[in-house]
């Protein structure tokens, strides 16, 4: 990690986020390898010396106790030796930015959960350790509420310059939140990289799949000659110039890369509509294939009704049977163009123009 960094640990449960945020602090002894602070190997260092603030994802906070006496608590062990004015300071610093001011007289067993959550999150910031660790602090929150705190989180890290390494499963906030990703799955590192280059870049299908919302299409294919035939369905596309590729691969393209046009090249049914209010998901079959696609906003697009679209071939993600990226050239044409009247349908925002912050 850099200093001042916000790295998103995402994977799924299992994948070992937890067992990492243990190792750092000290909780756990990794097998091989150091952990390193600034240069220094923090390997025997008990997790009293390693000056992390761990925000644990059932809060664990001391029900019997106000949320003033709970924020203040880091701040009053003796080796510390911090005035009662500097902790009465910091308390009310975190609670001001935490919008919980009002609730410091309250005992923390009568608070709700998003409020117990902020008080755990308060009890970190008032330390001022070299390293925040979060292991996934929003995951038992409200879906509104889980999205106000993931700004103010985002605001807090950013105001203060804090090292915080954050761990989830919710790949919305992954992308949403972290300055860089790293990929985990079964206790390996699959990808580093930013939220756009996890996007856009996908270096397995597992990440592909991981990341974006509706899912990716993972649909089977075969190349014959400079030709690419997805199969039980109508659709081919060119092989993009330069490209070498296998005789049978997996094709990845991404629900936004599907658009639907009077104008497009191939054709298909609709067979189930998700209107999301701002966004609806339209499936379509063509063939024996069904393509999921997004659009802009509410559709009055209905079941079996017949519709053409288009496909963003300079975005389309190729993996081999194993599930590995295979790199391509960018060609930026879209596939089927050559055969149809150019499309006046605006590009689909990547997902980091569309997921709100």
């Amino acid at each position: 990690m850099e200093d001042g960094e916000f790295l998103v640990l995402l994977g799924p449960t299992g994948a070992g986020k937890t067992t990492t945020l243990r190792v750092i602090a000290g909780l756990e002894r990794q097998d091989t390898g150091d952990v390193i602070f600034d240069g220094q190997v923090m390997n025997q260092a008990p997790p009293a010396e390693r000056d992390v603030a761990f925000v644990f994802q059932q809060y664990s906070l001391y029900p019997t106790m106000t949320v003033y006496d709970n924020l203040a608590f880091p701040l009053r062990a003796p080796s510390r030796r911090i005035a009662e004015d500097e902790i009465r300071r910091r308390v009310e610093e975190a609670a001001e930015k935490l919008r919980i001011h009002h609730l410091l007289s309250r005992k923390t067993g009568h608070l709700s959960g998003g409020e117990m959550q902020r008080v755990a999150i308060g009890r970190a910031i008032v330390r001022r350790p070299r390293i925040f660790l979060m292991d996934e602090p929003l995951s038992n929150l409200d879906a509104k509420l889980r999205e106000a705190l993931r700004v103010e989180l985002q605001h807090l890290q950013k105001s203060q310059g804090s090292t915080t390494l954050f761990v989830t499963h919710d790949q919305i906030e992954a992308l949403t939140m972290a300055d860089r990703i790293v990929v985990l799955n079964k206790g390996q590192v699959v990808q580093i990289g930013t939220p756009e280059e996890i996007y856009d870049h996908p270096a397995t299908i597992f990440v592909a799949q991981l990341v974006g919302t509706p899912r990716i299409n993972l649909l089977q294919a075969r190349r014959e000659d400079s030709t690419i035939y997805i199969e039980d369905s109508t659709v081919h596309v060119s092989i993009p110039q330069g490209a070498v590729l296998p005789p049978v691969l997996q094709l990845g393209i991404r629900p936004e890369d599907i658009i639907l046009s009077e104008q497009g090249t191939f054709q298909g049914e609709i067979v189930l509509t998700e209107p999301l209010g701002a966004e609806t998901v339209i499936h379509v079959r063509s063939g024996r294939q069904t393509f999921v696609s997004l659009v802009t906003g509410l559709s009055n697009l209905r079941i079996k009704e017949a519709v053409r679209f288009d496909l963003r071939s300079e975005h389309f993600h190729y993996f081999d049977k194993a599930g590995h990226r295979i790199p391509v050239p960018q060609v930026p044409a879209m596939a089927g163009a050559e055969s149809s009247s150019p499309s006046t349908r605006e590009p689909a925002p990547r997902a980091s123009e569309r997921i709100e912050p």
